[in-house]
């Protein structure tokens, strides 16, 4: 007998009930993000924020970013750990809002899976949300897709996007720059959050090495090293500013940290970074020794051990490096804009790594 039940959107892949449990199991993980502004829960169709609270602004100026984590989402499939990788979500998002001196308002998500794991899911949302607290903004909606047929049954991606807002004559960038200004670089926890398709091709495919693999120098499984999560830095730029006059900041992201400091070098000046000034981690030479990539090469896609930059003037510094270092965060002047030149790009980095 030919098989007569009609088709439905269970049969073609897509589990509605796993979905809704998701979102029962994320509801405790959002609500720890709430800021005062916003309102209603989360189920509604839209993320609603009171804009009423902009009114304290003179001229407020919305900054907006969206972005996701590429393929770091891949170590986390493998290693089973999906509570991380949204840190570096909100990393990615926030921290290119609190360049121009915006302060992180709200963030929304959006995560693609192969098949929702109701458990895996609400994971992926809590790192979201524990990394909107970090970044001092709220989580106020996000969506969870289905695409069976398209990914596997655990392949899974995430982006998001987020608003802030900034008082006009407090914008931060290339206007405010003068020569003179010391460039204060702050650590980067670790790869942050880019360049993972050479470091996988690199690491795992060319080279072999397994994911529980103990190398020299790092300290622990190379799963874990690749998995560190993102450093956001928003509510240590804030704090910057409160305390010192910062004239830029740069997020130290995809193309590394001369093309990303060069962004914000306006025409005419050139930012001199000095190599010497510190020494990259571990895995950054275990990336270069593995698969012989010159360092020309690593410095245009992964970020050397520096993941924040602030331009400051050179009376500021003292200050400045002070605020950092009372809230925990490694930093140290590491050069200085100059006049530009016979310089063809914004920024350089110059001499050779501190051994």
């Amino acid at each position: 007998m030919p098989d007569t039940t009609g088709a439905s959107y269970a049969a073609a892949g897509v589990d509605i009930e796993a979905g809704d449990r998701a979102v029962e199991l994320m509801k405790e993980w959002v609500k720890k993000t709430r800021r005062p502004e916003v309102l209603g829960g989360l189920g509604g169709f839209a993320g609603l924020f009171d804009a009423s609270a902009l009114k304290k602004y003179e001229r407020p100026l919305l900054a907006s970013a969206t972005d996701g984590v590429g393929t770091k989402v891949d170590i986390a499939r493998q290693l089973g750990v999906y509570d991380t990788i949204g840190h570096d979500l909100v990393a990615m998002v926030m921290d290119d809002i609190v360049v121009c001196g915006a302060e992180p308002l709200f963030m929304t998500d959006y995560i693609c899976v192969g098949k929702v794991h109701p458990e895996r899911v609400a994971a992926i949302v809590k790192g979201i949300a524990e990394g909107c607290v970090l970044a001092g903004c709220a989580l106020v909606g996000g969506e969870t897709a289905e695409h069976p047929g398209l990914l596997g049954a655990d392949d899974f991606d995430v982006a998001g996007a987020g608003t802030g807002v900034v008082e006009a004559d407090r914008l931060l960038g290339p206007d405010r720059i003068r020569t003179g200004d010391a460039v204060i670089a702050m650590a980067s926890s670790g790869l942050h959050s880019n360049g993972y398709s050479l470091v996988r091709h690199v690491l795992l495919n060319e080279g072999g090495l397994s994911l529980d693999a103990h190398l020299d120098g790092l300290g622990r499984p190379l799963g874990e090293e690749l998995l560190e999560p993102t450093k956001i830095y928003s509510l240590d730029c804030l704090a910057l500013i409160r305390t010192a006059e910062v004239h830029a900041f740069s997020h130290v992201t995809g193309g590394g940290l001369a093309a990303n400091l060069a962004r914000v070098i306006p025409d005419g000046l050139h930012a001199v970074v000095d190599r010497s000034t510190w020494t990259p981690g571990a895995v950054f030479d275990l990336v270069g020794r593995t698969g012989r990539v010159e360092r020309l090469e690593l410095e245009k896609t992964l970020n050397m051990g520096v993941g924040m930059i602030a331009i400051v003037p050179e009376e500021s510094t003292d200050v400045a490096l002070t605020t950092l270092a009372d809230r925990g965060v490694d930093a140290w002047v590491a050069g200085e804009i100059t006049d530009r030149g016979d310089h063809e790009s914004g920024a350089a980095l110059v001499g050779d790594y501190a051994v």
